[in-house]
């Protein structure tokens, strides 16, 4: 099990929250092997992401939609892979999941 953390600037792009929500809102349709996904803003911290876990490495790397970064202005300068060590959760199936319940 993996999570991806992948954070975008965006003091440097022209796009707003607005038009990325916009995008991401077309994105909400779980990939194979996603367990769950968040996207993420930080308005006054200049920031936009997305935290997700998946049940392997191979799906963690699939690609980011293109179109938003097209729209961002290009790759993420933050885009990190973690081994997901625990989980807690109140929906029973992300609960005890990791390396710790192996």
């Amino acid at each position: 099990m993996v999570l991806r953390l992948v954070l975008w600037s965006t003091a440097d792009s022209t796009a707003t929250i607005d038009e990325l929500r916009d995008v991401v809102r077309g994105e909400t349709t779980a990939a194979p092997g996603l367990l769950f996904g968040a996207w993420v803003s930080d308005d006054a911290g200049e920031r936009f992401g997305v935290v997700q876990l998946w049940e392997t490495r191979e799906g963690a790397e699939a690609p980011l939609p293109r179109e938003l970064v097209k729209l961002i202005g290009g790759d993420p300068p933050n885009a990190e892979l973690f081994d997901v060590e625990a989980t807690s959760s109140v929906a029973p199936e992300l609960q005890r999941l990791g390396l710790a319940f192996s």
